[in-house]
């Protein structure tokens, strides 16, 4: 957790989760951090760091996972919650990023189908646009070719009327055509829990909420780390032959601990989405923009009764745990999505909810023009020998395992097990039939049950409301107010689970109204 030294006046501090009643699986986890050795120390929750745990454990290695905050608290929650080739970056000649993320996506329909669905986007081409009609047609060929003609769908080229017959919103004015094409939509934090649950399964120990203080090592050669839990304040040194530098944003923090001298290996950029009302913007499926504001790739995707609007992309020094939107960031959005949709004519306060995370592209060879970053990773080795992964994206998050997980075997003398995670299906959430009260929705007219609240807790490893709230369900996404209202009914709900009396539930609450804050309130 950061010390409130780094926290601005303006900021809600983030609440210290010391002294929480411990959970059972959570000291078993403890032990047997303290106890073992293992073959690698995974520090880094997002879906890089699960992906890697659940490779090494299921080829076989010993593997500890160790999470700050939440699993997937960081930039893997804030995504555009796409599994896509990445039809954008082929106007900057990513061809082999696109051909691997491509490859990533089909596994990921075939193995995941249960969080992971087709999603058919309509790419409308008007009058001057930057991109002609030609060039879409063109770079979807190759887009279709890249995939090796299997993805759910082929692209094909759509007449105007073809164009408003599939979004009968857009704007007709200088429409010329246009063409649709086939990528997939996710649920990321879902999809990063799945990995750490099958990683749990294979043998990790994984724990979230629990902090590396520093690195140890003996010899000049990293041995380990100090781990604190943030529930407890107890700490631990986990020994371990290899650690795993695994936490996109924060890598360059890790990567002092090892060398103080080391250079930032991270180039951090923002990238904003806001959800507003979907029958306002009145899209049917997915849509391809070119913003009228700069020109820039984005997309309009469906969300249930909401519509996602994203993302920006713009360079920021923030630190991870304070980046948030700002109201040129939401205005922008707003200009971007109103030029292709005029009926909808949205101000700032149609927006439902704005969010930010930072992109953790690779910093050498990039110009620093966020817009023409390459997206792929790169392994690299410290002078102690941390393993540490920048770049990369949410679809290619599995090669990046397999990679790495390689590079681990190797590292401490293993013949390791061939690689299945292309083939092995992930886990789905692991329902218990309940009765009653549980079956009510925490938000009326949207999915989420206080049954799904209990799940989460005794199934999905949520330690706080906010875990259950922001990630576990997607609740704090789902209203103006964050579902702030609905927070003392959901914590009472589990507070027997939790082992949580009125008086730690009202500090949930108030631990949770500050993280919404957090998140979700708008920068000036």
């Amino acid at each position: 957790m950061p010390s409130s030294s780094r926290w601005p006046a303006a900021w809600p501090r983030k609440p210290s989760l010391a002294e929480q009643p411990a959970i059972s699986w959570r000291e078993t986890a403890l032990a047997q951090l303290g106890a073992d050795a293992f073959d690698v120390l995974v520090v880094g929750g997002g879906i890089t760091g699960a992906g890697i745990a659940r490779d090494a454990a299921l080829r076989g290695l010993t593997v500890a996972l160790i999470e700050q905050d939440d699993f997937a608290a960081g930039t893997s929650s804030k995504s555009s919650r796409l599994i896509h080739g990445g039809v954008r970056y082929l106007e900057h000649g990513y061809l082999k990023l696109v051909f691997e993320a491509s490859r990533e996506r089909r596994a990921l329909l075939r193995n995941a189908s249960h969080l992971v669905r087709p999603l058919r986007f309509t790419w409308p081409v008007y009058r001057g646009a930057r991109i002609p009609r030609w060039k879409v047609r063109a770079g979807l060929a190759l887009y279709d070719m890249l995939a090796l003609f299997r993805n759910v769908g082929r692209h094909s080229g759509l007449s105007r009327a073809g164009v408003l017959d599939a979004e009968p919103a857009l704007k007709a004015d200088d429409l010329l055509g246009g063409a649709s094409y086939w990528d997939a939509a996710t649920d990321d934090s879902a999809l990063t829990l799945a990995n750490v649950l099958d990683a749990r399964e294979a043998g990790a120990v994984a724990l979230n909420h629990a902090t590396v203080e520093r690195l140890t090592e003996s010899d000049m050669r990293i041995t380990g780390a100090i781990v604190t839990d943030g529930l407890t304040n107890h700490c631990v040194t986990v020994r371990a032959r290899v650690v795993v530098n695994a936490t996109g944003p924060w890598t360059d923090s890790i990567r002092r601990m090892e060398d103080p001298h080391s250079t930032p290996a991270v180039l951090g950029t923002k990238g904003v989405h806001i959800s507003v009302p979907a029958h306002r913007v009145g899209n049917r499926a997915a849509v391809t923009m070119l913003s009228p504001v700069d020109g820039r790739v984005m997309f309009c995707l469906p969300a249930g009764e909401q519509t996602i609007v994203g993302t920006t992309d713009t360079a920021t020094d923030a630190h991870p745990d304070q980046v948030r939107a700002s109201r040129a960031d939401v205005q922008y959005l707003l200009d971007s999505v109103n030029g292709f949709f005029p009926g909808a004519a949205l101000g700032p306060r149609d927006v439902i909810a704005a969010w930010a995370g930072i992109r953790p592209l690779v910093s050498s060879g990039n110009s620093g023009d966020p817009a023409s970053a390459s997206r792929e990773h790169e392994i690299t080795t410290g002078p102690k020998g941390v393993v540490a992964i920048s770049g990369g994206k949410l679809t290619t998050y599995r090669e990046i395992a397999e990679q790495v997980t390689n590079l681990v075997a190797r590292r401490v003398g293993k013949t390791a097990a061939r690689c299945t995670t292309a083939e092995r299906v992930l886990p789905g959430a692991r329902r218990q039939p309940v009765f009653g009260l549980l079956f009510e929705p925490i938000l009326e007219g949207q999915q989420w049950t206080l049954s799904d609240a209990t799940n989460a807790v005794e199934h999905e490893m949520a330690c706080t409301l906010t875990d259950i709230l922001v990630r576990r369900t997607k609740v704090a996404f789902a209203s103006r107010d964050h579902g702030i209202p609905q927070a003392a009914r959901v914590a009472g709900a589990i507070a027997r689970h939790m082992g949580w009396d009125a008086g730690e539930c009202a500090r949930q609450v108030e631990m949770y109204r500050a993280e919404a804050a957090r998140l979700f309130d708008i920068d000036p």
